[in-house]
């Protein structure tokens, strides 16, 4: 593999005890977790991150369910020598205490550096995978990369427009949802009346989200939207009330509604799924919650989302 160009430049970088680093920590779009990359890496194009101009010097950057840092912590600390030659460390963080593994490793034919870090953030944990090729590693140095490590810093709040933005379809009404919160960055979001530390459930929430290949044939159509909206995650004891196929903004859709049960508190819970069907590409679906007891309100909001969610272009 080619030496990285933009990082010829720097060679003599390598004997300092510190690369240069960018003046301020950068937060990839939509993501609550940032840090201050090295010098010749840039945000990436294709993934949540930065990367070199030739893409081999990869940093990965995403948020994980808030548990997961306490999971690696409890992991670390059973065996603090690492195993399998995973070298394991920590750093003090601004966001926190983090924990981090160095190991090598092949991409395809290539020899490269592996790095993974954890910290903690509100509501989530945050999650670093660095990959270096060894053509690099005089450059991006194991110290180098403890550095970016050590610059990592969260924020509590990404703006909804921000958010948005990263969606492949555009959300011209909010209906008066305030908590808006990626999932996946470009593929899908949720806008809520809740939040993250007091839980969903208890209040209407809905998720937007494209999804691959679907059938093409009504009466698949049908039975994959039920089998679906059965396999919703978080909905327990479902069952199916209403299933039919409508016309969503002049396009062929499907309608399912369920009643179940949500949360810990086992909320019961009225879902509605909308399948927007694309002959071509991807198909655009919908999942909206609401206590049985705010329903009649919250589907009208729902609604007025549905069918405020427009094509880009």
């Amino acid at each position: 593999m080619k030496l990285i160009r933009p990082l010829a430049a720097l060679a003599l970088l390598a004997a300092s005890a510190f690369p240069a680093f960018a003046a301020d920590a950068v937060f990839p779009p939509g993501l609550r977790l940032g840090m201050v990359p090295l010098i010749g890496l840039s945000t990436a194009k294709t993934f949540p991150g930065f990367e070199s101009e030739d893409g081999s010097v990869k940093v990965l950057i995403t948020e994980l369910p808030p548990a997961a840092y306490g999971e690696v912590a409890s992991a670390f600390n059973s065996s603090p020598a690492g195993t399998n030659g995973v070298k394991q460390d920590k750093i003090e963080t601004p966001a926190g205490l983090a924990y981090f593994t160095t190991e090598s490793g092949k991409a395809g034919d290539t020899a490269v550096k592996r790095y993974s870090m954890i910290v903690p953030g509100a509501g989530f944990s945050g999650y670093v995978a660095v990959q270096i090729p060894e053509n690099a590693t005089k450059i991006y140095t194991d110290e180098a990369v403890r550095q970016m490590f050590a610059s990592a810093v969260t924020r509590r709040q990404v703006a909804a427009e921000e958010q948005i933005a990263l969606m492949p379809f555009k959300i011209t009404n909010l209906a008066d949802f305030k908590d808006i919160r990626t999932l996946a960055p470009g593929s899908s979001i949720i806008l809520a009346d809740g939040d993250e530390s007091t839980g969903y459930e208890s209040k209407p929430f809905m998720i937007l989200g494209l999804i691959g290949a679907t059938p093409q044939q009504a009466d698949d159509r049908a039975r994959f939207a039920q089998e679906a909206a059965l396999q919703i995650p978080g909905v327990r004891e479902s069952r199916v009330t209403m299933s039919e196929p409508i016309r969503i903004n002049g396009q062929q859709g499907f309608e399912t509604r369920i009643d179940g049960v949500s949360g810990k508190d086992k909320i019961p819970v009225t879902v509605v799924q909308w399948i927007r069907f694309s002959t071509g590409g991807a198909s655009l679906r919908i999942i909206a919650s609401a206590p049985r007891d705010q329903w009649l309100p919250a589907f009208t909001r729902f609604r007025a989302v549905r069918d405020g969610i427009q094509p880009k272009g």
